[in-house]
């Protein structure tokens, strides 16, 4: 099982990366916004935990996040790996998912971090910004409170998975193509070292 974490900027290109990384690898995409909205969609106990915190206005605490995860990766036993998206976000939660992911014998192979720099990250999401009808990416000023906050919050986590020689920077400016094929040469280095 070859379980990687997609990490980037807003704008940097996961979203497309992840798509053509689980086509191409078979490996499941988790996002824990998608594991939110789908636990409370079918209502589950931790669901509607969940929902209760939400509603609230306060962040879903990381015990229930992890629950989400266990749940998802017990109903894939047979998975090649996972792509962990949006998660972890903090040193708590990368300690939370290994421990998690030792109980299940599988680790986390490697964090791919997606490098952009952010002249062009702030042009890749006011061009977005254009089509997306997402309010957050039309305002230039809000664009880069979002580059400042991801980089305050997720500095720690690249910290953390460096220690352990697992944190790999990759070229995030270029042809899609040319990122695909970075990306998938550093994956194909972690696959043929698990056979």
């Amino acid at each position: 099982m070859v379980n990687i974490i997609l990490f980037g900027p807003p704008g940097s290109g996961k979203g497309t990366q992840s798509a053509n990384l689980i086509q191409k690898y078979g490996l499941i995409h988790l996002s824990t916004g998608d594991l939110l909205r789908s636990e409370i969609g079918a209502q589950t106990p931790l669901g509607m935990e969940a929902k209760k915190v939400m509603d609230q206005g306060q962040l879903v605490p990381d015990e229930v996040v992890i629950g989400m995860i266990s749940s998802k990766l017990d109903a894939n036993p047979e998975a090649r790996g996972f792509i962990f998206d949006g998660f972890p976000r903090t040193s708590a939660q990368a300690e939370a998912l290994d421990k998690l992911l030792a109980l299940k014998k599988t680790s986390i192979a490697a964090v791919l971090s997606l490098e952009v720099p952010e002249d062009e990250l702030i042009k890749r999401l006011l061009n977005r910004g254009l089509t997306s009808g997402r309010s957050d990416d039309a305002s230039e000023e809000i664009v880069k409170a979002r580059i400042v906050e991801y980089h305050n919050k997720t500095a720690p986590v690249a910290d953390h998975y460096a220690k352990y020689g697992k944190f790999k920077k990759i070229k995030g400016n270029g042809s899609i193509e040319e990122i695909f094929s970075l990306l998938s040469k550093e994956i194909d280095e972690l696959v043929s070292e698990k056979v």
